[in-house]
């Protein structure tokens, strides 16, 4: 699946489905630690990991990009540095003219106030006014690998990002997930449908009888009993 049509079933999913999705399957996700969030609520994103190393300078966003396709989602390694904004106004506008799909930084950006009237995806820690001081080693991955937390993405990767946080799965998934991802919707949906209609979780769920079946077998599990009923979410 392309970014272009990524983007678009994306549109009319979430990060929790995405994970949900990944959890039925069992197939490879990772999660970005806590805290990394949209700078403006409401911002989305979805398409091709393009990963970068940053080692201090503008530069190599510059290289980068140079080899990026419509799309892609610049995902920027900065160690969760707190004593820097490793991206501004400019690298953001750049990104945006290059047409990608957004950047996701495990680290902190700066120019909020300029970054907010572009209007262009960027997910992060928060703000830090300073840039970077120094320039770091560069190593010869930089352009092909990104660490985001315990681990680590390449362009064999997508990424997900909404409010509730930002998600990576392998691209060779990525139709199975947006499918199954789309299913689960579909559940939730005429889940609260029934909801708003009068019909409480414990009666589409066939609560009485799940707990008649688990005092007769301890065993039995209630996800157990949501898959058997056709009504499972998660597994």
């Amino acid at each position: 699946m392309d970014n272009k049509n990524l983007k678009k079933v994306f549109a009319t999913l979430s990060t929790p489905l995405i994970t949900d999705a990944c959890m039925r399957l069992g197939v490879f996700m990772r999660v970005a630690p806590i805290g990394i969030k949209p700078l403006v609520p409401g911002w989305r994103m979805a398409g091709r990991v393009l990963p970068v190393r940053h080692s201090g300078s503008v530069d190599i966003f510059l290289e980068v990009m140079a080899k990026a396709a419509p799309g892609d989602i610049l995902t920027i390694d900065n160690a969760a540095r707190r004593h820097e904004g490793c991206i501004g106004d400019l690298t953001v506008l750049e990104a945006q003219a290059v047409d990608l799909g957004g950047i996701a930084v495990w680290g902190f950006h700066r120019d909020t106030s300029q970054l907010v009237q572009i209007g262009f995806p960027v997910f992060s820690y928060g703000a830090f006014p300073v840039g970077p001081k120094r320039a770091y080693p560069r190593g010869s991955d930089a352009l092909t690998k990104a660490r985001f937390g315990d681990f680590k993405v390449t362009a064999d990767d997508v990424v997900f990002g909404d409010d509730d946080g930002v998600v990576f799965a392998l691209l060779q998934d990525v139709e199975d997930i947006v499918n199954v991802a789309r299913t689960i919707a579909e559940t939730e949906q005429q889940q609260a449908e029934n909801l708003k209609n009068g019909k409480t979780l414990s009666q589409q769920f066939k609560f009485d009888e799940y707990l008649k079946k688990r005092s007769k077998n301890p065993g039995y599990t209630f996800r157990e009993h949501l898959k058997k009923i056709g009504a499972a979410i998660e597994v």
